[in-house]
């Protein structure tokens, strides 16, 4: 199964994340390099965001992310939501669907 970690950020994220930047993506890349963190970026249009595809059974992976990750704590997220992802299409989807099935 996916996860979306979805985060939304305050106004002036980019200058008050400059200090957090470095221990944020350690966390990121331990989360990947562990196997449940498969892609994770910022959105490039108003308002400021990311998302972070997890895989596992449950959203533990990403729900701890969140609690662990130094944005959060900093309150540089002003809102974070997980939502179970059902992927059909592509060489990592969780149910793979075929027009002929």
């Amino acid at each position: 199964m996916h996860y979306l970690l979805i985060y939304e950020f305050v106004p002036d994220f980019l200058e008050r994340r400059r200090p957090l930047r470095g221990e944020h993506l350690a966390l990121a890349w331990a989360a990947h390099d562990r196997g449940d963190l498969v892609l994770a970026g910022a959105f490039t249009d108003a308002p400021a965001g990311s998302a972070m595809l997890f895989k596992g059974e449950t959203p533990t992976a990403a729900e701890r992310f969140a609690a662990a990750d130094p944005y959060v704590k900093a309150g540089l997220v002003t809102r974070w939501q997980v939502r179970p992802w059902t992927t059909v299409v592509g060489r990592d989807a969780a149910a793979p669907a075929r027009p002929d099935t």
